[in-house]
């Protein structure tokens, strides 16, 4: 990717300046307009072979790129995009998409998760995704088919609306990563392997995709291809002028603390959330977190500035900085910045900042909880020996063939244990506390809704020493929960029917069984409106006929 100036608003009825009513006035949940637009994609997931730190790589590509073409929509508008899988061979997968953050008010079937919304694609079929932008902001596509998204399947996706603070140019979004140079099978096959210890360490650190690679430091015997000083990423800064950066952190394990030398940033939004922003110098990003922050280009002209992106020392790294290089107007665009980093220590806790800071530009009334459960973070080691994880006391694992939305119309609600369904009826809104014990950190992904986060912090959740923020709590879909520590969360559970994922969003923890689905108002689903789209029906169709004659190693949880 070269230089990156500026991320182009949509041609269209409608666009960010023409936009009726401001983020203070607009509700998010309820006011998208009816803008009768249909934004239209189609997705070729194939094999490649990459090198985008100079050491190659096979990969899975959305239409031969990576990171994957940039999705665009204005808010209220439709997104359609027809998925084709083509990994034919060596050996062929399945693969569905999940529209990370979006709500899917309505259509369930169209999340994107296998074993829960609908059976993967196979080799050699089509699917076609459509849902509302029904939020707006910045975030991200990605497989949730076993860990294929940690090998290349990701792309950004931008909801043009509402502003909350004044800039002059958007940059546009800047996906940051952790790498592996292994296959994500085989990084799979050494986490689930029996008695391995469930850590794996990566071996890089991009930003969009970019990043310089030491080929001295690899492995006595490793004779892959390897390019040193493969090139940064570069972005354009115009003196005086004020730039909007979508950060999303689309790695698979690692916690992002970013930063650029000499410039404070302000934070506008969190996930798909606008907030009251705020200055910083630093920002922490956990996996599937999203953080829009402003920048004032105070410098003058020819001034050229580091970018870096670190991932923090709770995680499990072996090269944990990545850098792209900022060229204000004038400057020769081949020079390395000389740039100087913020003094600011790393905490090493992986924790979001303080819910003090972060609170929504549109402020919402909390409802009273119907139903409050805890959910404890666990291991286990399986009879085989696997290090497994546990949430709520379970290690989940899907059907492909038999996904838990489908099941809904004929199973009386039913479920197999490890599907790790809770189902809560009628409840209106539930209220979950998460302990976490164990030394990892987690960041905690809800799909089809906004959790309010009420309170973070270190040790267990005490009722009688715990302070809740309940006068309008931050809301986003990833929140940190640290080692040793504890979230309170909130979720609406009657405006979206449906079997929605609360998982890990760490690759490897999910894959290795860290991941619920949350059953809200199953009466709902076996009405007329959810009635299983025949295009769903026949993809399990498709996946029953492929799987057969070839049957998927699915060694881990399956997500």
């Amino acid at each position: 990717m070269g230089f990156l100036k500026s991320c182009c608003d949509l041609v269209g009825e409608l666009s960010p300046s023409a936009q009726n009513g401001t983020a203070k006035t607009n509700n998010p949940y309820i006011d998208a307009p009816q803008t009768g637009i249909t934004r239209r994609y189609e997705f070729n997931i194939s094999r490649g072979v990459i090198a985008p730190d100079g050491y190659e790589k096979r990969v899975m590509l959305v239409n031969d790129q990576f990171p994957g073409p940039l999705i665009e929509a204005n808010w209220g508008d439709y997104i359609e995009v027809k998925v084709t899988n083509s990994i034919m061979d060596n050996p062929p997968e399945g693969t569905a998409i999940h529209w990370h953050g979006f709500l899917q008010t309505g259509t369930p079937f169209m999340d994107g998760v296998p074993g829960v919304s609908q059976c993967p694609i196979a080799p050699g079929k089509s699917f076609t995704y459509k849902f509302r932008a029904e939020l707006y902001g910045s975030s991200w596509y990605h497989s949730h088919y076993s860990a294929q998204y940690s090998g290349g399947l990701q792309g950004p996706i931008v909801v043009y609306g509402p502003r909350n603070a004044d800039y002059d140019i958007d940059l546009g979004p800047i996906m940051v990563g952790d790498w592996w140079h292994k296959d994500y099978y085989a990084v799979v096959k050494e986490i689930m392997a029996p008695y391995y210890d469930g850590t794996s360490s990566s071996d890089n650190n991009l930003i969009n995709g970019k990043m310089n690679f030491d080929c001295s430091t690899v492995n006595a015997g490793d004779d892959t291809p390897c390019t040193d000083n493969a090139g940064v990423s570069k972005f354009k800064f115009t003196p005086g002028m004020t730039h909007r950066l979508r950060f999303i952190n689309s790695g698979a394990e690692g916690t992002q603390r970013i930063s650029i030398d000499e410039h404070n940033m302000t934070v506008i939004a969190n996930d798909f959330v606008p907030i009251e922003p705020y200055d910083t110098q630093v920002i922490t990003i956990g996996v599937g977190q999203r953080i829009d922050v402003i920048v004032h280009a105070h410098a003058e002209v020819g001034s050229a500035y580091w970018l870096r992106a670190n991932i923090s020392s709770c995680s499990s790294v072996k090269q944990p900085l990545a850098v792209a290089a900022i060229y204000y107007d004038g400057a020769d665009d081949n020079s390395i910045p000389t740039s100087t980093p913020w003094n600011v220590p790393d905490p090493g806790t992986c924790a979001n900042d303080d819910l003090e800071l972060t609170k929504p530009f549109y402020p919402m009334e909390l409802p009273e909880p119907s139903w409050t459960q805890h959910m404890d973070i666990g291991t286990t080691t399986n009879s085989s020996g696997n290090s497994l994880w546990e949430f709520g006391g379970v290690t989940a694992r899907v059907d492909y063939n038999d996904p838990s939305l489908l099941k809904t119309d004929k199973s009386g609600f039913q479920f197999e244990p490890d599907y790790n369904v809770i189902n809560y009826g009628s409840n209106t809104s539930v209220r979950i506390i998460v302990n976490n014990p164990g030394p990892s950190p987690h960041p905690m992904h809800a799909h089809g809704l906004n959790m309010y986060v009420l309170a973070a912090g270190f040790g267990n959740y005490s009722e009688s020493t715990t302070v809740l923020n309940t006068k309008n709590p931050m809301r986003r879909d990833v929140q940190m929960v640290v080692s040793n520590g504890f979230i309170v969360v909130q979720m609406d559970a009657t405006k979206n029917p449906g079997a929605w994922p609360f998982h890990c969003h760490v690759t490897w923890h999910s894959s290795a069984g860290f991941f619920s689905q949350l059953l809200f108002q199953p009466d709902e689903l076996q009405t007329h409106q959810f009635e299983v789209p025949h295009d769903v029906r026949q993809t399990c169709q498709d996946w029953a006929e492929f799987t057969n004659t070839v049957v998927p190693d699915q060694i881990d949880s399956g997500l």
